[in-house]
């Protein structure tokens, strides 16, 4: 589990601007990480110049696209209730109603949703989103199309997404699709492929779209962000073959990011997700020079036990890991680490269990990701290895580690009481309409009375009280970012 799965956001049917003049209805509804919901905005981008605007009704959709996510059997089954739904709809309200699934399971399930279930009209796999006026005309003469092909050299760099349910303040900027990693409890490099970067001056364009438009903050996306590296197109495996021109004109993910920091200084930056295999130390020293790179870290461990990373092939010791860890708080000081966490891997023991929780217990996470092991088709892990952990074991240990977590979020949470942090202000905070609420460096959800602050403003807030996972405070004036 590689990606934020943000629960709030699941199932969020999408909706954009009308474009005059287009007649067809689109329903797209997306499931999964971030990249999901953003590769749905490049979607409704090419579909809208096929005379597509959005629709929140379902039953008056003219084409219902799903993007879906395979990272948990949650997930699918989620997917598979609301593929029953747009079925009965279709049968008794909008029998002119075409299905789609889009994304991550789209590979894995293209025949038995297709021609087993017969429960789509359309299968699409997350590089051949391009091919869909193509396959929306196969559909609309009557029959199936699929295209699962996965792409060496995708990323949707020429594509300028719309920005669906958007708060104006926030967007993600997708700077790599696929991942080499192949960690054996993932299905991502299976269904998304493998690992290659967008070229530097499409990623610009876009953040100088998005600038221009009055975005305040960017979250360079990716399966794996630390690995970015462009040298003229191409997979990051067969960089070893690139000219030495290629080579020594490369640019690499500190550079990117530093790149990004400079030509917009009054524009917030985050990234996700990191690898600790990955992580260069340039890295860190790019957060720690710019003030506008946010001081917080997405570090998925997945596990505390040596053993059992060697078991989900994660490239790096529980000891490594620490040495990164140490690194990182060493030059950057005040930086937020957040985890993601599994619970009752194949043979994990009692014994692995306690190296996860004294591995939380030693990196003092803000907060994680955390999840019991649940084994998915196609995987190395669900070929070789025998899920032999009991369910009750995995629920009770999932409990554990939690638990401590919740510890650690309080203790990391109240180290901000009295200061004045940065906040950038998002939205109107969900218990109080009088409220704004935002984030500050190092990722801490702030709330604050409104005053006459308005959204995407840079706030200095003074912390004077906190929940586990929450500032309150009040703004005591702008920020130099203002």
């Amino acid at each position: 589990m590689e990606k934020e799965i943000d629960e709030k956001k699941q199932g969020t049917s999408l909706v954009l601007e009308h474009k005059e003049g287009n007649s067809k209805k689109l329903f797209i509804e997306s499931y999964g990480c971030a990249m999901n919901f953003s590769d749905s905005e490049i979607v409704a981008s090419i579909l809208t110049e096929q005379g597509y605007n959005t629709t929140q009704k379902l039953e008056e959709a003219d084409l219902v696209l799903v993007n879906t996510c395979s990272i948990r059997d949650k997930a699918e089954q989620t997917v598979r209730k609301r593929l029953e739904k747009y079925n009965a709809v279709k049968r008794s309200i909008n029998p002119g109603m075409k299905v789609g699934v889009l994304g991550c399971m789209a590979e894995r399930l293209k025949s038995q949703f297709l021609e087993e279930e017969k429960i789509v009209d359309m299968v699409v796999g997350p590089d051949a989103y391009k091919d869909l006026p193509n396959l929306l005309k196969e559909v609309e003469e009557g029959r199936d199309a699929i295209n699962v092909i996965l792409s060496k050299d995708e990323t949707y760099g020429d594509v300028s997404p719309v920005r669906l349910n958007s708060n104006g303040v926030n967007a993600f900027v997708s700077i790599t699709r696929g991942c080499d990693n192949m960690c054996t409890f993932c299905v991502v490099p299976f269904t998304r492929g493998r690992e290659r970067s967008r070229e530097p001056q499409s990623i610009m364009a876009e953040i100088q779209d998005l600038w221009d438009r009055g975005f305040k903050e960017v979250c360079l996306l990716g399966q794996n962000v630390d690995s970015y590296l462009w040298y003229g197109g191409g997979l990051k495996k067969d960089f070893d073959k690139a000219t030495e021109m290629q080579k020594a004109t490369a640019t690499d993910f500190a550079q990117l990011l530093e790149q990004c920091a400079i030509a917009f200084p009054k524009m917030r930056f985050r990234f996700s997700t990191s690898n600790p295999q990955d992580m260069h130390e340039e890295v860190l020293h790019v957060i720690a020079k710019y003030d506008n790179v946010c001081n917080y870290i997405h570090l998925p461990v997945q596990s505390g036990s040596t053993r059992i990373l060697k078991e989900m092939n994660r490239q790096h010791t529980r000891e490594e890991y620490m040495e990164l860890v140490d690194k990182i708080k060493r030059i950057i000081p005040d930086c937020s680490i957040s985890q993601d966490m599994i619970a009752g891997f194949p043979t994990e023991t009692e014994e692995d269990h306690q190296d996860t929780l004294s591995l939380m217990e030693y990196v003092e996470y803000d907060f994680g990701y955390m999840f019991a092991y649940s084994e998915r088709p196609g995987t190395l892990a669900a070929r070789k290895m025998e899920d032999d952990v009991p369910e009750e074991v995995k629920k009770r240990r999932l409990q554990e580690i939690v638990d401590l977590q919740q510890i650690l979020s309080e203790k990391r949470t109240k180290r901000f009481l009295g200061q004045t942090v940065e906040v950038l202000i998002e939205k109107e905070s969900k218990k109080s309409d009088k409220h704004w609420s935002g984030r500050n460096s190092e990722n801490v959800v702030t709330v604050f009375p409104k005053e006459n602050y308005k959204e995407g403003d840079f706030v200095l807030v003074k912390v004077t009280d906190c929940t586990t996972a929450t500032l309150i405070g009040e703004a005591v004036g702008y920020s130099l970012m203002q």
